[in-house]
């Protein structure tokens, strides 16, 4: 009688991690930069408030608020989340600024980086832009790039 044998060779077995190790290098960078991206999208969601607070002040007055008082905000180390550390509105220009750095940040968020959101007036209204000069280019939201 012959007795046939089940199951899988070292070889099959072999080849299958072989190729769960291949999947894994690919997905684990992309899953970080995942994560990091959106960290950095904490930034201008806490920024709406801002970017309402700034476009009232300017209908009502003409003028770009001061500061985060003169907006009617919080201070700029009040308005934070886990990996933004402050919300500022610039002096009389209108720029916000979100520093990242909060307790949860990724290290791989430099502890000095910015996203700037920019308002440009036409007519009676304001468009936003964003840059940030400290973030690479694929963290930064892609309303930014």
């Amino acid at each position: 009688m012959k007795t046939v044998q089940k199951g899988f060779t070292l070889i099959e077995l072999m080849i299958v991690v072989a190729i769960i190790a291949i999947l894994a290098a690919i997905a684990i960078p992309a899953y970080q930069d995942y994560t990091i991206r959106s960290q950095v999208s904490e930034g201008p969601v806490l920024a709406d408030g801002a970017k309402t607070a700034v476009a009232e002040f300017y209908q009502n007055t003409g003028r770009f608020p001061l500061n985060n008082g003169s907006a009617g905000l919080a201070a700029a180390l009040s308005i934070k989340g886990q990996y933004v550390s402050s919300i500022t509105i610039g002096a009389s220009t209108g720029l916000i600024t979100a520093a990242y750095g909060g307790p949860k940040a990724s290290t791989k968020i430099p502890t000095a980086s910015t996203l700037v959101l920019s308002p440009i007036t036409n007519a009676g209204s304001i468009a936003w832009t964003c840059k940030s000069a400290t973030l690479k280019t694929n963290y930064i939201p892609s309303s930014c790039r």
